[in-house]
């Protein structure tokens, strides 16, 4: 393969970043997002932060619109999963839309726990459209302060 400058007359670059994302993709197997498909029309994967403190982890789940009764939390093994579904009622069927962004249907995140997470005192709480997940340390895994005594 030969390092060619580009000028408009022997390369388009929107053609070879093209090809550089096919390349990619056949590499690490990923499907292709077709002409037709936009950015948006992917399946929804929530936003999330993981925090760490002395005593526990925090995930927190941005979920706007999506209701409790339509979320599970689990913790299986060293695995979090989080599941839900948001419906979208109100679509109005005579309206002609000139932008459909907000998304709908179901989702699913799994995240794999760090080493010392009490499984059975998991507690998740949703608020204002935010999951808030508190894992607790298992006790040997906390952090002690040991004392330094003066000799």
């Amino acid at each position: 393969m030969d390092i060619v400058k580009w000028n408009r007359d022997n390369l388009d670059p929107f053609r070879e970043l093209d090809r550089i994302q096919d390349e990619i993709n056949r590499i690490f197997d990923f499907p292709r997002i077709s002409e037709t498909e936009g950015i948006f029309d992917r399946a929804f994967s929530p936003a999330i932060d993981v925090v760490e403190n002395a005593d526990n982890y925090t995930v927190r789940c941005d979920l706007p619109g999506v209701e409790q009764k339509d979320l599970q939390v689990s913790v299986e093994g060293d695995v979090l999963t989080i599941k839900g579904e948001k419906k979208y009622e109100k679509k109005e069927k005579d309206a002609r839309y000139y932008r459909n962004e907000l998304w709908e249907g179901s989702f699913q995140r799994t995240l794999s726990l760090p080493a010392g997470v009490d499984a059975n005192k998991v507690d998740a709480e949703l608020k204002d459209g935010v999951l808030t997940i508190t894992l607790p340390k298992k006790e040997e895994h906390k952090p002690r302060q040991i004392a330094v005594k003066s000799v």
